[in-house]
C-alpha cells in the first residue's frame, strides 16, 4: 500500500460513483486537466482537498487513502483481534481492534504480524496476588531492547510500554483465555497463549 492516494485509487473511486473527471473537476473547483494529472500520477492533490475529494467520492478519509473500501463489520468487538503497530521512527506504540490505515511521523505503518515465542524470547510467568508477574530474560540496550509487553483477552488489552536500560518485566490480570505479547525492536512480535 502507498503512503498517499494513488493514481488507481482516485480514478477507481470515481468510476464506481458514476463520475466523469469533468464532473469530480467542476465540484473540487479544480481543472479537469487536474484530476487527469492525479489519475495518471502525474500529479498528487493537495492536502487540503483531501476532506473534499472524498466527500464528492461518497467515501471516508480512510478509504481514499488505502484506495480500498472499509466495511464496518462489528464482529462481536472481540479483542483478541487486535493489531499492533509501531513507528520505525518515533518508537510509538498504537493497536487497532481490527483492519486500519494507521501513519505515524509520515509513514503509513503495517501491522506487525506474531511469531511463537523462541528460546531467546521465552517468557516467565508467576503469580503475585491477583496478577501474573511476567519477566522476558532479553537484554535492554538501545541498540536491542524489548519495546512493549501486552495481554490480551477477549475483553481487555493491557500494554506495558519498556525502555532500553529498563527491566523487561511488569504485572498483568489475567482474566479468562488469550495472549501475552512480546515486541523485540530486532526479531519482531512473539506471541504465546495464556
Amino acid at each position: 500500500m502507498d503512503n498517499y492516494v494513488t493514481a488507481g485509487a482516485i480514478r477507481q473511486l470515481r468510476e464506481r460513483k458514476g463520475m466523469t473527471q469533468a464532473a469530480l473537476a467542476a465540484v473540487l473547483d479544480v481543472s479537469p486537466k487536474t484530476v487527469s494529472k492525479w489519475e495518471t500520477a502525474k500529479g498528487l492533490p493537495d492536502i487540503s482537498l483531501l476532506d473534499a475529494i472524498a466527500s464528492a467520492l461518497d467515501v471516508s478519509l480512510t478509504e481514499l487513502l488505502s484506495g480500498s473500501a472499509v466495511i464496518n463489520r462489528n464482529i462481536s468487538g472481540n479483542m483478541l483481534r487486535t493489531k499492533f503497530y509501531c513507528c520505525p521512527i518515533c518508537g510509538n506504540v498504537i493497536h487497532a481492534t481490527g483492519e486500519a490505515v494507521i501513519s505515524c511521523c509520515g509513514v503509513t505503518l503495517p501491522p506487525l504480524e506474531a511469531e511463537d515465542y523462541d528460546e531467546s524470547h521465552a517468557l516467565t510467568l508467576e503469580r503475585v496476588e491477583d496478577e501474573q508477574f511476567v519477566t522476558l530474560d532479553h537484554a535492554m540496550e538501545k541498540a536491542h531492547y524489548i519495546s512493549f509487553l501486552a495481554c490480551v483477552t477477549t475483553d481487555t488489552l493491557q500494554l506495558v510500554k519498556l525502555y532500553p536500560e529498563g527491566d523487561a518485566s511488569c504485572r498483568f490480570k489475567i482474566r479468562g483465555h488469550g495472549y501475552l505479547y512480546a515486541y523485540c525492536n530486532r526479531h519482531g512480535l512473539m506471541r504465546m497463549n495464556v
